[in-house]
């Protein structure tokens, strides 16, 4: 009950401050750009609490628990893509003097189709970014109220639909603002809570790196609840190849698939399952039954490790056999009890790496189809390069009253993420250790959540999980709010107001802008819905990837090449940008069984991270297409690389829209 009374507390204040700044939002340079009123400081707080999503919050402690050092680079690129905003983008792009990111595309080649291209990627990658977000939603509250996922999403996008139909970017501007600081609050203060029961973070780092092989550990006879063919690839169990696990189906299964625990590689022989899923009885009340795909209630086994073979041989590595265990898909939700081999203190927690995969680079994450390295560098390109190329972050900078202003934002921005990002690899530690029942319901992005309530069963838990709850909301709420304006702008500002009807009124415009956001809101949450089984943090870079492959390279080159044309931009973003959103539609599809291709590993894993090729793909079109027409480099080009880079004193940059 406390947490839902934070919840609310939150919702209410988020409200109460949108509508007391709607009296200040009346033109459509209010509800577009807040006016370009916007000092430093206050951008650079709204900014970063549009920028602190779901994926921030709960996602990079959840990715931190589930695959250890690998996950570092998501804080690690979150804020270091602002030096890049801050070198080549954050200047330039105030200065040109726009309502939307659509309007530096037309502006800057002097092609209205162009605009039509740039506006379909503002689509793309805001509703791409909206699913996390409604993901995040929905689980916090199934966690503190165990509602349906449903019923989050709705609370969320709801208040924030109307948030930004009643004051558009003015009415959000105060409201991200205080959501940074209500999230810095939430993330930071149980931490120092926490360590007084699980120690400073090094403690567990230090317990792990010493015990390589060894997981965490559930309490003796765990109940673990396991989601359904629904929720895949979040409906599977993968047992410990270190040791046994006895395992009583409580209530009965029924299973989609038997397989191991471990990828299997070419050439090596078929897992055998009778050897490894051994029927077993330790209750007087428990029955023995035949390994099959439906399992009756109250049924035991004995899951054990097996060694992995090639050609009847076992496969040895570092002069000992490579085991792996049993991998159970289910079909239908059930409960399920795990037991630890007698002398052992609890059995493994299924799911979790080992403690050596864990604190060392190239874990399960990176490593999941065996191109480790390539896989490691292609997130760090899509986080670093993504973050300059996210439109509803972009849009801030037209908020503020120039270029010079624009720099400090971006400036105190690095701060403040910086101060933020300190915290959350720390709740991913302290949940390996304290919440490892995480690991076997596939629920880490929960670890903030729950933590504290594991930490503090009473009242200081539920206390210390209704600050962290309140955060959530927050993170949620405020890159919603932000992704809403943008999607509304683009609809409203370009597709309204410059295609279809380019002689409509600033009134009508701002009509187009409410009936817009509450579509794009009931789509978010339809959305929403579909993407239970994903990880937060793992939906927010693909996000990144698209906006990272489409407009990172058309506003770099855009702002620092003269030659570059409309058809080379408009080649490279199409190509580039709609490759790599095609290749992780696919993954999701295949992840989600709806496609059943037989892909090579690599094949894999150019598709799941695409931004290692799509960046540069997109690059290299835009400038040989921009070779190739170079007779349609705008006559005043150079008038506009002037207005884009000449201090404001010399008077030579104008606002492309002035009203």
């Amino acid at each position: 009950m406390i947490p839902l009374i934070a919840v609310i507390l939150i919702v209410v204040a988020t409200i109460y401050m949108g509508i007391a700044s709607t009296k200040k939002a009346q033109t459509a340079a209010d509800f577009f750009v807040a006016g370009r009123s916007v000092g430093a400081w206050m951008n650079a707080a709204a900014i970063s609490g549009e920028y602190l999503s779901a994926a921030s919050f709960m996602g990079v402690a959840g990715l931190v628990m589930k695959n250890g050092y690998d996950a570092l680079w998501y804080p690690v690129g979150y804020a270091t893509g602002y030096l890049f905003l801050l070198l080549f983008i954050a200047g330039p792009l105030r200065r040109f003097g726009a309502y939307t990111i659509p309007d530096f595309a037309e502006g800057r080649f002097d092609s209205p189709a162009f605009r039509k291209v740039a506006v379909i990627f503002v689509l793309f990658i805001g509703f791409f970014y909206t699913m996390p977000q409604m993901k995040g939603a929905g689980v916090t509250m199934k966690a503190i109220l165990d509602w349906p996922y449903w019923v989050g999403i709705v609370v969320v996008g709801a208040a924030i639909t109307l948030n930004v139909v009643l004051g558009g970017m003015k009415g959000i501007t105060l409201v991200q603002a205080f959501q940074y600081w209500a999230k810095v609050f939430a993330i930071s203060l149980p931490i120092f809570a926490l360590i007084g029961v699980y120690g400073f973070y090094s403690k567990p780092l230090q317990a792990a790196a010493a015990a390589p092989g060894e997981s965490p550990r559930l309490a003796q006879g765990a109940t673990i609840k396991v989601k359904g063919a629904d929720a895949a690839p979040n409906n599977v169990l993968a047992f410990s190849a270190s040791e046994p696990t006895y395992v009583t189906f409580i209530n009965g299964a029924e299973l989609s698939k038997i397989g191991p625990a471990r990828k299997p590689e070419p050439g090596e022989d078929p897992f055998p399952v009778e050897q490894a899923v051994v029927q077993a009885r330790r209750r007087a009340d428990e029955r023995r039954a035949p390994m099959g795909l439906s399992i009756p209630a109250k049924t035991g086994f004995l899951i054990q490790p097996v060694p992995v073979t090639k050609g009847g041989q076992p496969v040895m590595k570092d002069g000992k056999p490579v085991m792996t265990a049993a991998k159970f898909e289910f079909k239908a939700a059930t409960e399920v009890q795990l037991t630890a081999p007698d002398g052992k203190p609890g059995p493994i927690a299924p799911n979790a790496p080992t403690n050596g995969k864990w604190v060392n680079p190239y874990g399960p994450m990176t490593s999941k189809w065996g191109f480790p390295f390539l896989t490691t560098i292609s997130i760090i390109v899509a986080l670093v390069c993504g973050t300059a190329g996210l439109p509803h972050i972009l849009v801030r900078f037209y908020t503020n009253p120039d270029g010079k202003s624009a720099r400090k934002t971006t400036f105190w921005v690095m701060i403040m993420l910086g101060a933020f990002y300190v915290f959350t690899p720390v709740w991913g530690v302290l949940g390996r250790t304290g919440a490892p029942e995480l690991y076997s319901s596939n629920t880490t992005d929960m670890v903030v959540i729950k933590l504290p309530q594991i930490a503090f069963p009473g009242v200081w838990g539920e206390l210390l999980s209704a600050i962290t709850s309140a955060g959530a909301f927050a993170a949620f709420m405020s890159t919603f709010s932000g992704l809403l304006v943008s999607m509304s702008g683009a609809f409203a500002h370009d597709i309204y107001g410059k295609i279809l009807r380019p002689e409509s009124k600033p009134e009508d415009r701002l009509r187009a802008f409410k009936i817009a956001a509450v579509v794009v809101g009931l789509v978010s949450m339809g959305l929403g819905v579909l993407v239970e089984s994903f990880d937060i943090a793992t939906m927010v870079g693909w996000a990144f990837a698209i906006g990272a492959a489409s407009y990172f390279p058309l506003l770099l080159l855009g702002a620092w090449w003269r030659n570059l044309t409309a058809k080379g931009a408009a080649t490279g973003m199409l190509v580039g940008g709609l490759l790599s959103l095609t290749a992780i539609i696919c993954h999701m599809l295949l992840d989600k069984k709806v496609l059943t291709w037989d892909l090579p590993p690599l094949v894999r894993a150019l598709m799941e991270q695409p931004a290692i090729w799509g960046v540069p793909l997109s690059v290299t079109l835009m400038v040989l297409v921009s070779r190739a027409t170079a007779n349609t480099v705008p006559k005043d080009a150079m008038e506009k690389m002037l207005r884009l880079h000449a201090p404001e004193k010399l008077g030579l940059s104008k606002n492309y829209i002035e009203h």
